[in-house]
């Protein structure tokens, strides 16, 4: 087959509070809780201290991700994606907004490259990277075993904040053959300061639904912010 030619605009999107106005990390924290299949108490303690470090940009990503992916590791999968397609259907899928989706629309129909990249866990984001139609999807990944049964921890390298510069160029050359700067125009929108690194890597950075910092450093530096809700 010959080989296809690398695009010349490549499109990232951020997920949570960027392309969907909820943290899925959270809610779906939030969701095992309701199951009654994690302690309550301790889970939603934990849950909330760790979503306090993502927003001020002091996450220890392994340490969260020992955290919540832990309920993994201790339930059959079989469970796991039934709990995960009533979250997807009823926590995920009524908060999708059409000018989200509008907004990867238009950069699909225009022949971008197009790819989600998120810190949040590949076993989340797939289905929601779906809803959007995206199919190059930059996820934090989780361990499975030989049966194709979860551990319960990560592997490779997360995708959050430098890991994501790290996450795409690896994407880009094993996938493309290309580098990042192979495009005329490469565009990332993100809510997050934990972005910074890799916003500050492409052509077109755009502060998108912007936390604080992120929306003072976006204003500083002359970058387009938007917002879809």
């Amino acid at each position: 087959m010959p080989h296809q030619p690398t695009p010349r605009r490549l499109a990232l999107f951020d997920l949570d509070h960027t392309l969907i106005p909820i943290d899925s990390d959270v809610m779906w924290a939030e969701h095992l809780v309701a199951l009654g299949v994690v302690d309550t108490a301790w889970h939603s303690r934990r849950n909330d201290y760790f979503y306090e470090q993502y927003k001020q940009g002091t996450l220890d990503i392994d340490e969260f991700l020992s955290f919540q992916l832990a309920p993994l590791g201790a339930h059959p999968r079989a469970t796991l994606e039934s709990w995960r397609e009533d979250f997807v259907k009823t926590k995920v899928l009524p908060q999708l907004t059409q000018s989200a989706k509008d907004l990867v629309a238009r950069h699909q129909a225009a022949g971008d490259l197009v790819a989600i990249v998120t810190a949040t866990n590949q076993f989340i984001t797939r289905p929601i990277a779906d809803a959007f139609g995206v199919e190059h999807l930059i996820a934090t990944l989780v361990e499975t075993r030989p049966d194709g049964e979860f551990t319960g921890r990560h592997t490779g390298l997360p995708s959050f904040r430098e890991g994501k510069i790290v996450r795409v160029a690896q994407w880009l050359a094993e996938q493309h053959d290309c580098l990042l700067q192979d495009f005329e125009v490469s565009t990332f929108y993100s809510d997050s300061l934990n972005d910074l690194p890799l916003l500050a890597q492409v052509t077109h950075p755009v502060a998108t639904n912007p936390d604080p910092t992120l929306l003072a450093h976006a204003e500083s530096q002359g970058w387009p912010v938007l917002r879809l809700w």
